[in-house]
């Protein structure tokens, strides 16, 4: 007869466990272990010699070419400084163990800590870490003590996602990222440097371009008065100025509130105001894409290439409560019926739309799960997160609703990182008046004049 496997209750002998600590970690054995080596064998003069050349070209590097070095150097260097210091084993448990989330082996009392993988410092304020988790968590048990969790680091914010099984990423914003206002994007000359499956749109927390695709994708942006909705449809006009220029962008703005969007009229394709006008502007959108649904069956095509000739369609729904909810019943309705139609139908046919709100509830915005990427930014409610965002999204990191109600902070926001599904921080690019008027006389001018007004080539 077979004797069942049974588990031991004597735990893993201390020599043991530190040869597989330094199996793991093989450069904190290794480095020192070469320095002294080479003081026994060469002598204190050349190892010192070899050490201080290294530190000096290390210095030369940081000062003649900031570039290379904040993108190569500084990461592995801000990850090692950390991981040593703000993660060290005992100061890893003991926040654990304050969050509850590590587990004791029942037969040997053992304590089983979930253990660090690796650790990335993409920027100054945010660090990444992949960490195994024992048998018997998993993700979800992290993401509700996230909360707990930052203030045991005491940082900022920590979200959470799932990398593999028995392995998660937490992203760890230590401090804001963002302290300062981001220019608006510049307007290329070149229609060909435009590329309509990354617009330029502002920064994003690991200090890289945050860039959002609009062929093909419908755009929602919800935030509460001076939150900066405005900014990101505006980055994405300049981003794309030539395209408007050229006739292979047309605008449709519908524009209850008459403000910022009111400079754009004259290089809309389309622009209205008055709710009955906007109800007929939307069914022209829509007449429109039907009309390039038919040429497309014809034709045999799937989808249409961006030109003069099939251009890309964007409809601009400034204040969709305005539209959908607070104004004539009947309008709403039939506003409702059409953008459901463009948001089920219109990425095929080149038609996207962009709709800024301020309250993104169902009854507010009931055609907000046709929207293909979401930005929230402040809102008054943490309810509003999710409803943006996507179920748990708040519970995984996204606190838009904590964004201090202060200018500074306009533009600041959360958007979902669609491989991982993580929330991440973002903030948008700010266009000012002078700006704005510069992408319209830049769209209605330069062709005719040859001005080439704040481009680059």
């Amino acid at each position: 007869m077979r004797t069942p496997h049974k588990t031991s209750k004597r735990r893993m002998g201390r020599e043991i466990r530190a040869a597989v600590w330094s199996l793991r970690h093989p450069g904190m054995v290794l480095t020192p272990g070469a320095a002294t080596t080479s003081a026994v064998e060469f002598g204190l003069a050349p190892t010192g010699g070899i050490l201080g050349g290294t530190a000096l070209a290390a210095c030369g590097w940081y000062r003649a070419h900031p570039d290379s070095w904040d993108a190569y150097a500084a990461p592995h260097m801000r990850a090692f400084l950390r991981r040593w210091t703000r993660y060290l084993g005992w100061r890893w448990r003991d926040v654990l163990l304050a969050c509850d989330l590590v587990a004791t082996n029942r037969k040997t009392g053992e304590l089983r800590v979930p253990r660090i993988l690796k650790m990335r410092s993409y920027s100054p304020t945010v660090d990444t870490i992949h960490v195994r988790i024992v048998p018997g968590q998993h993700a979800r048990q992290w993401e509700a003590k996230l909360p707990e969790l930052a203030d045991a680091l005491k940082v900022e914010r920590v979200a959470v996602e799932r990398i593999k099984p028995q392995v998660i990423g937490l992203v760890v914003e230590r401090s804001e990222p963002f302290t300062e206002v981001i220019d608006a994007p510049e307007m290329a000359f070149d229609p060909e440097t435009v590329d309509l499956a990354a617009l330029y749109l502002g920064d994003d927390e690991y200090g890289n371009d945050w860039r959002e695709p609009l062929l093909g994708q419908h755009l929602f942006i919800a935030g509460a008065t001076g939150a900066g909705k405005n900014s990101i449809p505006l980055s994405l006009l300049r981003a794309m100025a030539p395209l408007v220029r050229d006739g292979v962008v047309r605008l449709w703005i519908c524009d209850p509130k008459q403000l910022e969007f009111s400079k754009l009229a004259p290089i809309a394709h389309r622009y209205a105001t008055d709710p009955d006008d906007c109800r007929d502007l939307v069914a022209d959108f829509v007449a429109d894409m039907e009309t390039t649904q038919q040429g497309l069956a014809a034709e045999g095509q799937r989808s249409i290439t961006p030109s003069t000739s099939t251009p890309l369609n964007v409809l601009i729904c400034d204040e969709l409560g305005a539209l959908l909810a607070y104004g004539d019943a009947s309008v709403a309705r039939d506003l409702r019926k059409l953008l459901a139609l463009v948001g089920s139908q219109g990425r095929a046919t080149g038609h996207s739309m962009i709709g800024l709100v301020q309250e993104p509830t169902k009854d507010t915005v009931p055609v907000r799960d046709l929207f293909t990427i979401r930005v929230c930014l402040r809102v008054t409610s943490a309810a509003h997160v999710d409803m943006v965002l996507g179920e748990t999204a708040r519970l995984r990191g996204a606190l838009a609703d904590e964004i201090p109600n202060a200018p500074e902070t306009a533009g600041i926001g959360y958007v979902i990182r669609q491989r991982s599904r993580v929330p991440m921080r973002v903030r948008a690019a700010y266009v000012d008046d002078t700006e704005l008027a510069e992408l319209v006389d830049f769209v209605r001018d330069t062709q005719q004049s040859g001005a080439n007004l704040r481009a680059v080539s």
